[in-house]
């Protein structure tokens, strides 16, 4: 996944969730690039999502933190039978180390500069 227009996500007042995903890719794309903007798509379409930011280096390793409203709302695209397809696919494939993380956000700060 990747924030399609480079901008941090928009998120409402706490609480809400995040899904952090730290990974390490295999070498290649192998599909990747497709499935994972075929995953934005149908995440943006899901009840209680609210957004997602994902940042990848040079050497593969990544994070993406998506935000969702409640644990419903993860529990729902954590099921969804194309996002287990593209899991199995990862777990073969994609990635030689991955992390899932799941917290619920508290507090939240921001700080935008005015153009």
């Amino acid at each position: 996944m990747s924030s399609a227009n480079n901008t941090i996500s928009p998120t409402p007042e706490p609480p809400y969730y995040a899904v952090i995903f730290t990974s390490l890719r295999t070498v290649g794309d192998n599909g990747f690039a497709r499935v994972a903007g075929r995953m934005e798509e149908l995440a943006k379409d899901m009840p209680g999502y609210l957004g997602v930011e994902s940042v990848r280096d040079a050497r593969g390793v990544g994070i993406t933190v998506s935000y969702w409203k409640n644990e419903e709302s993860m529990r729902h695209w954590k099921q969804h039978a194309e996002h287990m397809a593209a899991q199995k696919t990862g777990k073969a494939l994609w990635y030689a180390d991955y992390t899932v993380r799941v917290a619920k956000v508290e507090r939240a700060y921001r700080k935008k500069k005015d153009a």
